[in-house]
């Protein structure tokens, strides 16, 4: 019994550990943007202390130039960067900025002012800096191996959210009607979070490397002149017998390798899925979340309007996200990704015309929608995008597809400010 990798050839079927690399992949997803998603959700709380600094428009726009950057360097230097540094130093920076988040309130008793809100944007661009380093990392890193580790880490992704959202509902009901119930709801929300990013450096470290599957497709790519996978191997007890049995030809010089396609070539046949990513994100950023926070009105939710919302939003791109997993709803088409890519504009007047005169549940379909397009097509673009190539190529053109992905959503926090013209908060 044999399947087919994402390289195109044949991976034996009996390797076991699949299910639980699977699982392992799903949490590190998760921890990936745990940290952010937690600070987008609890965007009500911000923006009672701090009501005219626009909090999830000036955090997210914080955020984001400093993935972008980061990102971009790691992906021109990606063939000579260790993966297993890379990610754990992302997922290390994530743990170490949530904590420090959680202790900044504690520490100030929850004050707003200036001061307060600087350092909260210093650990935001924290956070900027740890999604570059584990979202490339791990993307191109699973790009090497079966198309259902990625979509299990981006369902992570998109359960990152969802879970975010069900505890901020659930703390904020608990708390409401208590002292200060809005804080206290926050400071649980903010160490759970913290305990998640700390699970994620354990799997990452002492897990996953260890995974029969994993250590056969990291000898694969390294087989293929992979040295990004070298130190991994290693933490899995490979080196010891590289020379000998698994990888005699780890050590041997790079000639011995079939010549892998330059950055600028890998971009060149895959710029339409590149582009593709960077469009989805441009659509969703510019909307989610700013323009829910500030641009749809009152409603009889009140201030649970806007928590709804994102919910909403962050439900259907989980579920969304599992879609692909059934191959008759999968979009392979690289023409069609495009269209369906591009259809979304149209989700702009929609919003703008149900928040200026439709009603609540309008708006809580149309986000619902958001999620749903957001998820479905990430996920069908970075499980095509691999296939075909080599184990060194998957993970450069994994890291280069991660880099079109945050440029997209940079691009869309920016254009994000353009709701505010013409409304007298600008």
């Amino acid at each position: 019994m044999t399947e087919v990798g994402s390289s195109g050839s044949p991976t034996p079927g009996r390797l076991e550990g699949k299910r639980a690399a699977m699982v392992v992949c799903w949490f590190l997803g998760l921890g990936s943007l745990v940290s952010w998603n937690s600070m987008l959700t609890i965007g009500d709380y911000y923006y009672a202390l701090f009501p005219h600094y626009h909090p999830s428009r000036v955090l997210t726009l914080v955020y984001q130039p400093f993935a972008v950057g980061t990102v971009a360097t790691l992906a021109y230097n990606e063939a000579r960067i260790d993966t297993r540094m890379r990610n754990l130093a992302g997922y290390t920076l994530f743990f170490l900025s949530t904590l420090a988040l959680l202790l900044l309130d504690l520490g100030t008793s929850g004050k707003g002012g200036l001061g307060n809100y600087i350092g909260i944007c210093i650990l935001v661009a924290a956070f900027g800096v740890a999604d570059a380093h584990v979202q490339g990392g791990m993307v191109g890193d699973l790009s090497l191996m079966c198309p259902e580790f990625i979509q299990s880490f981006l369902a992570g992704h998109a359960a990152s959210g969802a879970l975010t959202s069900t505890l901020r509902l659930m703390t904020k009901a608990a708390f409401e009607n208590s002292n200060n119930g809005l804080r206290k709801g926050v400071i649980l929300f903010l160490a759970i979070s913290t305990f998640f990013e700390f699970l994620c450096i354990l799997l990452y470290a002492f897990i996953f490397p260890k995974l029969p599957i994993v250590k056969h497709y990291r000898a694969k790519a390294a087989s293929e002149g992979s040295k990004t996978v070298l130190a991994d191997l290693a933490a899995a007890g490979i080196q010891t017998e590289a020379n000998e049995t698994l990888l005699p030809s780890l050590q041997v010089d790079d000639d011995k390798y079939p010549e892998r396609l330059s950055t600028k070539q890998l971009l060149f046949q895959n710029f339409d899925y590149a582009l593709d990513l960077y469009l989805i994100c441009v659509l969703t950023l510019s909307i989610f979340p700013g323009f829910l926070y500030e641009n749809t009105g009152h409603h009889k939710l009140g201030s649970w309007y806007a928590v709804v919302l994102i919910a909403m939003y962050n439900a259907w791109d989980l579920v969304s996200r599992y879609i692909p997993l059934m191959e008759c709803l999968k979009l392979k088409s690289r023409k069609g990704l495009m269209l369906a890519t591009l259809s979304r504009f149209f989700l702009i007047p929609c919003f703008y015309f149900t928040a200026k005169y439709g009603d609540q549940g309008w708006m809580i379909f149309l986000t619902s929608f958001l999620g749903l397009t957001t998820g479905y097509l990430t996920v069908c673009v970075l499980t095509a995008a691999p296939k075909g190539h080599k184990g060194p190529e998957q993970n450069a053109l994994g890291n280069l597809l991660v880099v079109f992905l945050l440029g997209g959503v940079c691009s869309g926090v920016a254009l994000n400010w353009l709701w505010l013209i013409g409304n007298g908060k600008f």
